[in-house]
């Protein structure tokens, strides 16, 4: 597969502890004056269990910068997804990735910037159990670092307590990062999860970098497709973020 030349978005310059004032004052108040038409859009500051393979290997190499870029069912119990790892040689961590006990197989994909993009097949964590039963989207992409997840949380005041309620029930370090509120309309229509997974590919190949880091013939080459269905794909993907963008809404206190 042909090097794509892009960077991906830069990892948050530093993951702050639990304590921090912003975290608890976050935390301790999104249930206060809210009506079940608003979405919480909270970012969750997680610590990995050290039984994923995703925690035990950044933590192993916590100057890496990690991004999970997508995610497809293959069973009820296993999934696929598209990781952009920092580091050469290109395909240089999958012998180790590979050696985790919840990694089934890993493909090296492409060279990307400073990093590689690796494809992993691996054993369900029991965040997708609990996401599967609320019936939440999982945003892309999720940031990894020093054993640290950056994790997006969309949903309802009730969904929301329930993923903190889940996660610390586990046992699981969690704190929030920052909260803000925004009525429910604003956030439709959603895109499909095949949509998700192309934007993400062609953000992380650069197609929407300024300059364009790579043409749509070689976008559509790299995915195995045809130019013309990439191209049909990308404009209704961009019509529906448009009509999103552009509907009115306003933010409640």
């Amino acid at each position: 597969m042909a090097a794509l030349r892009h960077r991906p978005a830069d990892m948050p310059g530093a993951v702050r502890g639990k304590g921090s004032a912003r975290s608890g004052s976050a935390a301790a108040g999104p249930a206060e004056g809210t009506g079940g038409d608003s979405l919480f859009l909270a970012t969750l500051r997680i610590r990995i269990p050290g039984q994923l393979w995703t925690g035990r290997f950044s933590t192993a190499h916590p100057s890496l910068r990690i991004e999970v870029l997508n995610r497809t069912e293959v069973d009820e119990h296993t999934s696929i997804s598209d990781y952009w790892i920092s580091g050469h040689p290109p395909g240089v961590w999958a012998p180790e990735i590979a050696g985790y006990s919840d990694v089934h197989r890993v493909e090296s994909l492409a060279e990307v910037a400073d990093g590689c993009l690796y494809r992993v097949t691996y054993r369900n964590p029991p965040i997708i159990y609990d996401y599967r039963r609320l019936r939440m989207p999982i945003q892309f992409p999720l940031r990894i670092q020093a054993g640290i997840l950056m994790w997006e949380v969309i949903g309802r005041r009730r969904e929301f307590e329930e993923v903190l309620r889940i996660a610390r029930g586990r046992g699981t370090e969690v704190s929030v990062a920052s909260i803000r509120r925004r009525p429910l309309r604003s956030h439709l229509p959603l895109l499909t999860e095949g949509q998700q997974r192309l934007l993400a590919q062609a953000m992380a190949a650069g197609y929407f970098a300024v300059p364009r880091g790579i043409t749509l013939t070689d976008l559509a080459r790299a995915l195995g497709r045809s130019k013309s269905s990439v191209s049909e794909a990308l404009a209704l993907i961009e019509k529906k973020l448009l009509e999103s963008a552009l509907r009115p809404t306003t933010l409640r206190p």
